[in-house]
């Protein structure tokens, strides 16, 4: 694959980071909780007797005063009109889960990834853009969690799929390629010197020489293997952080548009509609670059450089006839080809055949026959610390997921901040986390810290946030101050928040790519994302629970420091260098 070509791609998986990252710091975690518990507030009454509308009473609560609760009556249940919105994602997460394990089988075959991609970006930005057309008056105005569902599953369904390119990508740099190419050099001198030596065994002196040699210090020049595995995880966190911080600006620059609106209008209800919508909007729009850009099934074809040996080139590979002289062929890469269109042994991802043959029903069968093999104890213990590392990010997803949530309804509904204070926290969020994730890698090589080590320091960092919040408990209300009891509290929290969350994203993701095998890419950032909405899916629940049982929000703080703390053993328990060699050695024996 050549270079521009190689830019090319990435400009595609950079665009779709920039495109699809709106909904998710504009919609999924600002104005759709909010929106949908306006949804609710509109539709709901005041306790204790349920007969005042909530909408009929101003807020004139002081700053840590608790106000009358609003429920909801939704068929024969009521529900606080603040977990609502939880119990609607908790919803959509689960429903996310099982969408990610179904489409797993598809989504790693690179000919149907970028269809996948764009068919769910289509219909969660549709979704998205139809809350325009839905006001809280209507009397279908459940249909908005409805639509919220949508617009959550097709976003993490999609965003698999991306994530599916991110270690091709990596390995595709020209750097990479280079080293990968010395690497493979040196391997075969290596061959050739075991062989030579097999000839003269029979030499003592050399056979002496040779055990001697055993003994001496290694160079302390870094071996074309070290090289090539240094290269290719700082490639793979490069391009994650990178889209991270697209992802970022793009939110940001939509929050900024979005604070006129909902500043004029006061919040209202319709102009959070105003805003998931234009999320939307944007997510359709900037997708389409990266539909344009993205490499398809047939692209490639005879532009890497690659023939079919005695045949016809096909796709970039080579056909080489196979030693047991049965007239069959097997496809071995060349240096040059692209790593999309075939998979790390050198295979084509789909053939002719395999066109003819594709059945949809059958992936989506074979996907869930697939995890429950990837499940079985024989091979968790194949790739231990793989399935480590996810029980800490189950754990550590969920909390990271859920304080962001629970902060943002404790926002509104216990500090009463105005919608105007909520985008502004909204934009200093991922400004912050622009800046951390920026800031991180020069203190990582500072110190010499591995990327185990700045997940470590980065999840004990987070946890002080609703550590913070639990002190409102014991601070006393006389102070004022402390324990998460004022706006000015909530805005430097954002901040702080922020510059660890954002530096939090990229090194997980990117250290989790160093633990997958190679060539089942979207197989296992599937079940990355499995656990990831898995644990999500019980975060809000709980909190949801917490807030209709105890009527104080805030005591959730204490199931969000409990849930981080319990993930740093698991998450300092992987051993990453081990972890790496089992999944080279996993995807070689597929």
């Amino acid at each position: 694959m050549t270079p521009s070509l190689h830019n090319r791609h990435v400009r595609g998986w950079l665009s779709y980071a920039f495109a699809s990252e709106v909904f998710v710091i504009v919609s999924l975690t600002l104005f759709l909780p909010i929106c949908l518990e306006q949804f609710a507030r509109d539709n709901g009454f005041l306790l204790p007797d349920k007969s005042v509308p909530c909408s009929s009473v101003v807020r004139t609560a002081t700053i840590g005063e608790e106000e009358p609760r609003c429920v909801v009556k939704l068929a024969w249940l009521w529900i606080d009109t603040a977990s609502f919105s939880l119990y609607v994602y908790s919803i959509s997460v689960a429903l996310q889960a099982l969408t990610v394990i179904s489409m797993g089988g598809i989504a790693d075959h690179p000919p149907h990834r970028k269809r996948l991609l764009l068919s769910f970006a289509s219909l969660g930005s549709t979704s998205a853009i139809l809350f325009l057309l839905l006001p809280s008056t209507s009397p279908l105005w459940p249909l908005a969690a409805l639509l919220a569902i949508i617009a959550n599953v097709s976003f993490g369904a999609s965003v698999v799929a991306m994530n599916a390119y991110l270690p091709v990508l990596a390995r595709g740099v020209p750097e990479v390629v280079e080293a990968r190419e010395r690497l493979k050099v040196g391997e075969a001198r290596e061959d050739e010197d075991v062989e030579h030596e097999s000839h003269d065994v029979d030499d003592p002196l050399l056979s002496q020489q040779t055990s001697l040699d055993l003994l001496l210090p290694a160079s302390s020049t870094p071996s074309p293997q070290t090289n090539y595995t240094n290269l290719l995880s700082f490639h793979t966190s490069r391009l994650s952080s990178l889209g991270i911080a697209l992802g970022y600006s793009s939110g940001i620059i939509l929050l900024l548009l979005t604070l006129v609106p909902v500043t004029l209008l006061k919040g209202s209800t319709w102009s959070l509609r105003l805003a998931i919508g234009l999320s939307g909007v944007w997510w359709g729009v900037f997708t389409v670059p990266a539909g344009v850009w993205l490499p398809g099934g047939n692209e490639g074809v005879g532009g890497v450089g690659a023939q079919r040996v005695g045949g016809e080139g096909v796709d970039g590979y080579n056909a080489i006839p196979r030693e047991d002289g049965v007239g069959e062929e097997e496809l071995a890469l060349e240096g040059n080809a692209d790593p999309l269109l075939v998979d790390e042994n050198g295979r084509p991802w789909e053939t002719e055949d395999d066109k003819k043959a594709w059945s949809t029903w059958r992936e989506v069968i074979a996907a869930w026959k697939r995890l429950g093999e990837m499940l079985r104890w024989t091979e968790i213990k194949k790739l231990r610390n793989t399935f480590r590392y996810l029980a800490a990010w189950f754990l550590l997803s969920d909390g990271f997921t859920t304080i962001t949530s629970t902060a943002l309804l404790f926002s509104k509904t216990s500090l009463n901040l105005p919608p105007s204070s909520l985008i502004l926290i909204g934009v200093l969020t991922p400004t912050a986390g622009i800046i951390g994730s920026l800031l991180w890698p020069p203190i990582q090589k500072r110190y010499g810290w591995s990327n185990l080590k700045v997940l470590v320091v980065l999840v004990l960092g987070v946890s002080a946030v609703p550590l913070y919040g639990c002190l409102g408990f014991l601070v006393p209300r006389e102070w004022g101050v402390g324990g998460l009891r004022t706006q000015g509290e909530m805005f430097v929290l954002a901040v702080y928040f922020g510059s660890v969350y954002g530096a939090f994203q990229g090194y997980a993701r990117s250290l989790y790519a160093e633990l997958i095998p190679p060539g089942e890419e979207a197989r296992w950032y599937g079940l990355f994302s499995i656990t990831d909405k898995s644990s999500s899916f019980l975060g809000p629940l709980l909190v949801g629970i917490i807030a209709d049982l105890t009527g104080n929000i805030r005591y959730a703080f204490f199931f969000l420091v409990g849930m981080i703390w319990v993930a740093v053993p698991v998450l300092v328990g992987v051993d990453v260098e081990r972890g790496r060699w089992d999944a080279g050695v996993y995807g070689g024996g597929r």
